[in-house]
């Protein structure tokens, strides 16, 4: 499952995101919905301009790419775990976090995030960085 984060490297070109994205089958990465949709905001705050038309057009080429992984009900599910326990040790950690790390959660997957150390705070979640660290992981991403 990629993180907002990690897509926003990849529509920006960054050497080791694209390779290691280039190298995963296209059946095991995944976006998360809540991440679609954070990237939306982004582009949609940007001022029109050709660099804006340009991160447009990368996203809707990742888009016809990478299959999304829809909000669910074991998603919510995972939702509502993930967030209770949370705030049961007085972690806070965003909404749209949670709701990202929830669909790795519910689809055994890997989320793959440059926020390592913050996503680590939820219980049973796999994180990797693309852009620090390359372990080979046979698991749904």
């Amino acid at each position: 499952m990629l993180d907002t984060n990690t897509l926003s490297f990849a529509l920006a070109g960054d050497p080791a995101v694209c390779r290691r994205m280039l190298s995963e089958s296209r059946t095991d990465v995944r976006l998360p919905q809540p991440a679609a949709a954070e990237i939306e905001y982004g582009l949609a705050r940007l001022p029109a301009s050709r660099k804006r038309d340009r991160l447009i057009e990368r996203f809707h080429v990742f888009l016809a790419e990478i299959p999304r992984m829809a909000w669910t009900d074991a998603v919510s599910r995972a939702f509502g775990a993930a967030k209770a326990d949370l705030e049961r040790r007085g972690v806070r950690i965003e909404d749209f976090d949670v709701a990202i790390a929830a669909h790795a959660l519910a689809g055994d997957g890997t989320l793959v995030s440059d926020n390592v150390d913050h996503m680590r705070r939820i219980p049973g979640l796999r994180v990797e960085n693309w852009r620090r660290h390359n372990p080979e992981t046979p698991r749904r991403r």
